[in-house]
């Protein structure tokens, strides 16, 4: 095991149990986020701290159902969950009823603790529950699945008055209304592993609830499980007797089905538990050095949807290897593309078959493996965002600038697109000939997104730095001169926007003006994307790269296009240049100036006021490059 940078409760060497879909798997290399592990005590051993999840579940919902010491707990349901929700139960000062269709459940139900086990099908079965609790349950927790609203109409006829109901299984909620108004019962849903869960800055950004305003997170019920098995209040070793070994996979679920036992437990070899990092599949081999052998780092939506479809259609392109946050994407994009080998991102960059690198990874990544893959001396591409924070583009430009200076020709290249679209080039050759300034108005209906989306967290920048940077370097390649000053404003984003809903105004060197609307509040009805460029009497407008139209002298000309955004192009030129050892299609400098650009548009909101774009020189990429100092002042 290894830790991140900022893990301090956590060493390598540590057993620990682990949560989330997409995290914990079967794979010899999981990457899991803080909020979704759990160091595991000394006297537990792993195999019970397999069920920690599970555990975990179990206690939510005690803790949804308001337990308190000497309340009836009628658990429906007794496979696994239920059989650990009434040891917790137990644990907890109740006394406990657990009902199941199935008699052998029943019987098991008893020997894992509760004080009457029946079942369903037993006409005694009201007489009986109210003979034991005098009253009625106080509380029923649904662990059962089931397509049929049984379970909850069952749990509605045998609570007590104004008794409570906690679903945790997979039931219908359409229990009778006038159940539910007799008894004026509450009903409750359990939200899995407990507070945090759906959450992606406490699963994935790792920012915890304060515990004096969030007692019971859903790292705090793993915790508390583990504690409980620690001090044998929760005892599930007999829960763990089945055992087979990974190449019996489809015989363990055979018996589990024969013989209703609870889990089975997949062993591996030792062989196969000291697998190193790299993980290769023969499927793939490398086919000689003309190839243009790729490591890429990320295999997002956009990556499996747009760049790997298009790179495999490039010839002598080798999907060398892939290096992603979850074993189960990495995995996926083997099989779909082809990756040879999975594998670290740090030893993807190291790597010495990798010949480029592409970096598709979220915005908070992409500076450290863009600065790292110029340090190994690789071409890297990376999806837009370049950098985040000035101090990541200087990171990035020192590490250029000093390769530049030791003689190589280093390559840089933003997925900036939008720039090699088949209308871009329409519209710069119908104003190719201008000698006034330009007017651009740029209107982006980008739609809402909420706050709790990945891009919106702090750490990846929010939707100003990590999209807005398409459309500046849209205009840039447009006017073809210099950014010189940027204002920006914004409506005030109240509880539902971040800052999303802004207009740029940048101010180039020849005098030309471009206006950048971003906007979150409009309708999806409306196209995203609307270009209008004004200059020397002619217009020319691109609407979502569906159509173009030119006006000049009274005249209009209308084209259809096919919504191409300039993907194709862009990674084929992107593989060529690679290839031959030349610049990247887009100069440095003119990367450089669009994430200053973007940098002083957050300064300009900050301070309501224009900001000035650090000058860049005019010079070719390879004259001006050892002049470029990102984050210093000149």
């Amino acid at each position: 095991m290894a830790s991140g940078d900022g893990v301090t409760d956590l060493q390598p060497g540590d057993r620990v149990a682990c949560g989330g879909v997409g995290y914990a798997c079967h794979s010899e290399i999981n990457v899991v986020p803080i909020n979704l592990v759990a160091k595991v005590p000394e006297s537990v051993s792993l195999e019970a701290a397999s069920l920690t999840t599970i555990g975990a579940i179990a206690i939510q919902g005690l803790r949804q159902a308001g337990v308190a010491f000497g309340d009836s707990v009628l658990v429906v349901g007794t496979g696994l969950l239920g059989v650990i929700s009434i040891q917790l139960a137990r644990a907890a000062g109740t006394r406990v009823i657990g009902l199941d269709r199935d008699p052998v459940r029943v019987t098991r139900a008893a020997e894992y603790g509760a004080h009457l086990a029946l079942s369903t099908n037993d006409p005694a079965l009201p007489a009986r529950v109210q003979e034991f609790t005098r009253n009625g349950p106080d509380v029923a927790i649904i662990t059962a699945a089931s397509t049929s609203v049984e379970p909850v109409e069952l749990a509605a006829k045998l609570l007590r008055d104004r008794g409570r109901i906690v679903v945790l299984g997979s039931v219908p909620l359409g229990v009778s209304r006038e159940l539910m108004y007799r008894k004026e019962l509450s009903l409750v849903l359990s939200r899995s592993y407990g507070p945090g869960r759906y959450d992606p800055t406490y699963e994935e950004a790792g920012i915890d609830y304060p515990i004096g305003y969030v007692r019971w997170t859903e790292k705090r019920n793993m915790e508390a499980f583990l504690d409980l098995m620690s001090s044998k209040v929760v005892d599930v070793r007999p829960l763990l007797s089945l055992r087979y070994s990974v190449d019996q996979g489809a015989e363990a679920y055979d018996e589990i089905g024969r013989s209703g036992a609870y889990t089975a437990i997949i062993q591996y070899s030792s062989a196969q538990v000291a697998a190193p990092p790299s993980i290769a599949f023969e499927n793939a081999p490398i086919n000689g050095s003309e190839e243009l052998r790729v490591g890429c780092i990320g295999a997002g939506n956009f990556a499996r949807g747009v760049i790997f479809p298009v790179l495999r259609r490039i010839p002598k392109v080798r999907f060398q290897a892939i290096a992603t946050a979850t074993g189960i994407s990495a995995f996926a994009a083997r099989n779909t593309f082809g990756f040879r080998r999975a594998i670290q991102a740090e030893d993807l960059l190291s790597s010495a078959d990798i010949d480029a690198v592409f970096v598709l990874s979220r915005h908070d990544t992409h500076a450290r493996y863009v600065t790292s893959a110029l340090l190994q001396q690789k071409p890297v591409f990376v999806e837009k965002p370049l950098a985040l924070e000035r101090q990541q583009l200087a990171a990035i430009s020192d590490a250029y600038n000093e390769q530049v200076r030791c003689g190589q020709r280093p390559f840089v290249m933003v997925g900036f697109n939008r720039r090699f679209a088949p209308a871009t080039e329409q519209l710069r050759r119908f104003f190719a000939k201008r000698q006034e300034p330009m007017l651009i108005n740029i209107r982006i209906n980008a739609g809402y997104l909420s706050k709790d989306h990945w891009s919106q967290w702090g750490s990846n920048g929010g939707r100003l730095a990590g999209e807005t940077c398409h459309f500046i370097d849209w205009s840039r390649v447009v006017v073809g001169s210099s950014i010189r000053r940027v204002y920006a404003a914004s409506i005030p984003d109240g509880s539902r926007y971040n800052r999303d809903n802004v207009v740029l105004t940048l101010s180039f060197s020849d005098g030309s003006i471009a206006n950048i609307a971003y906007l979150s509040n409009g309708d999806r009805a409306l196209g995203k994307e609307l270009y209008e460029v004004f200059c020397e009497g002619g217009v020319a407008r691109i609407d979502d790269f569906q159509s173009i139209e030119f006006f000049r002298e009274g005249k209009h000309k209308r084209a259809r296009l096919h919504g191409d955004k300039g993907h194709r192009e862009e990674l084929l030129l992107t593989i060529r240049a690679m290839r031959k050892g030349e610049q990247a299609p887009i100069p440095f400098h003119e990367l450089v100036e669009v994430s200053e650009t973007v940098f002083a548009a957050i300064d300009s909101l900050q301070y309501a006021m224009p900001v000035e774009v650090p000058f860049r020189s005019t010079l070719s990429e390879r004259d001006s490059a050892v002049l470029i100092n990102a984050g210093r002042s000149e």
